[in-house]
C-alpha cells in the first residue's frame, strides 16, 4: 500500500509499505478516507520525537472498515464508517490504575511506535474504534482527535455558563478551543493572534472579539474590553515561548489558565507575567492528550455529538486537501513557511 513514512529528521518518504493484516482477534483494518497533519507531526518531522525509523506516520483520521478479527463486536463490521482514538495506554502504571489514562507512563499514539494513518490502510484494536453518524463526513471526522484534545482541556477547568474566555493562538487547536468555549457556555470569546488571516477564521467559527496582539499587547486589549478585570479562563493554544508567558496576564483575579499548546523551547517568564500567578491567585492547569476513563473517554463522544449538531464546524479550518503523494513537499513547505497552512488533509486514494 502507499504510505508516508518517517526515516529521519526532515526525511519523510512516499513509498510502498506492507498492508496491515488481521493477526489478533480484536483487530480492525480501516481504509483511510481522510487524514490530517497534527502540529505534533510537524515537530516530530522537524526535530524528531519518539519514533521508529521508517514508521508510517499520522494519527488524525477517519475511514471505512474493510476487515475485522473474529472477536470484534457486530457493531463494527465491514463497510462501517468510523474514526478511531489513536492512543495506547499501558493499563498497569499508577495513573492507569487510578483511571487517569492521559497520564499513563507509556502513553503513545499510532505513527510513533505503531504504524500510523498516512497510508491507504491502518489497523487498530476494536476498543479504539468509534462509529460515525451519517451526518458527520470523513473530513470532519478526521478532526475528532484534535477536537477531543481540546475538550479534554476544557473538562479540566471549572468554566461556568456566562464565562468570558480568551484563546491565545488561532491555529487548529485554538480554533477548536473557540468553539468548545461556546459549548461550555462562554458568553464572550476573545480570539488572539498576530495573523489577521487566522483571526478571520476564528471569526467564522464563532469568536466574538478579534485581537491582534502585534497592534497592542493582548492583556491591554483584554483589559479595555473587560473594564480592567480580565477573563474567567485563558487558553494557551499557540505553544510559543512568548505566549506561554503572556497568557498569564489575561485572567481576572482567581481566574484560570489552561495550557494546551506545546512549546518546543525554554520558557523565560518576565516578572510581570509570573507575578500574576501569585498576586491574582490563578489556577494554572496543564492538559495532555485526549483520553479519559472509561476509554477512550467522554471527549470523543462529545466531539462527535457537537460535530453532528454543527456546533463544531471544522470546514473553515481546512486550508488544503491533498493527495498523500504530496506529503513530502507539503511538510517541507510548512516548516519553511512557504505559504499559509491551516488544517491540511491528505487523501490516500
Amino acid at each position: 500500500m502507499k504510505s508516508l513514512s518517517l526515516y529521519d529528521k526532515q526525511d519523510i518518504r512516499f513509498e510502498e509499505s506492507p498492508k496491515p493484516v488481521i493477526d489478533k482477534s480484536d483487530d480492525v483494518i480501516i481504509k483511510v478516507k481522510a487524514v490530517g497533519i497534527c502540529g505534533s507531526d510537524i515537530s516530530r518531522y522537524k526535530k524528531l520525537g519518539p519514533y521508529v525509523e521508517g514508521m508510517t506516520f499520522g494519527h488524525e483520521f477517519a475511514g471505512e472498515v474493510i476487515d475485522v478479527g473474529p472477536d470484534v463486536d457486530e457493531n463494527i463490521k465491514e463497510g462501517a464508517r468510523v474514526a478511531a482514538c489513536p492512543t495506547f495506554y499501558c493499563g498497569q502504571c499508577e495513573s492507569c490504575q487510578k483511571g487517569e489514562l492521559s497520564r499513563c507512563e507509556k502513553l503513545t499514539v499510532i505513527g510513533a511506535r505503531h504504524p500510523g494513518a498516512y497510508a491507504e490502510y491502518v489497523k487498530l484494536p476494536a476498543n479504539n474504534i468509534i462509529p460515525l453518524p451519517d451526518n458527520v463526513d470523513y473530513d470532519t471526522a478526521a478532526l475528532i482527535e484534535p477536537s477531543s484534545v481540546v475538550a479534554h482541556g476544557f473538562y479540566r477547568t471549572s468554566i461556568q455558563p456566562g464565562a468570558q474566555v480568551a484563546v491565545m493562538g488561532c491555529g487548529n487547536i485554538g480554533l477548536l478551543a473557540v468553539q468548545w468555549a461556546k459549548i461550555f457556555g462562554a458568553k464572550k470569546v476573545y480570539a488572539i493572534d498576530i495573523d489577521d488571516s487566522k483571526l478571520e477564521v476564528a471569526n467564522k467559527v464563532g469568536a466574538d472579539v478579534l485581537i491582534n496582539s502585534l497592534e497592542q499587547p493582548a492583556h491591554e486589549q483584554i483589559n479595555e474590553y473587560t473594564s480592567g478585570c480580565g477573563v474567567d479562563l485563558a487558553v494557551e493554544s499557540a505553544g510559543a515561548p512568548a505566549t506561554s508567558a503572556q497568557v498569564l496576564s489575561l485572567p481576572k483575579k482567581g481566574g484560570e489558565v489552561v495550557f494546551m499548546g506545546i512549546p518546543y523551547a525554554d520558557i523565560h517568564i518576565q516578572r510581570y507575567y509570573f507575578e500574576k500567578i501569585v498576586r491574582n491567585e490563578l489556577k494554572v492547569l496543564g492538559s495532555w492528550n485526549a483520553i479519559s476513563s472509561p476509554f477512550p473517554g467522554k471527549e470523543w463522544g462529545a466531539s462527535i455529538h457537537y460535530m453532528s449538531t454543527g456546533q463544531i464546524n471544522v470546514k473553515p479550518m481546512i486550508s488544503h486537501r491533498l493527495h498523500l503523494h504530496e506529503g513530502p513537499k507539503t511538510f517541507d513547505r510548512i516548516i519553511n513557511r512557504d505559504g499559509s497552512f491551516g488544517k491540511v488533509l491528505f487523501y490516500p486514494e
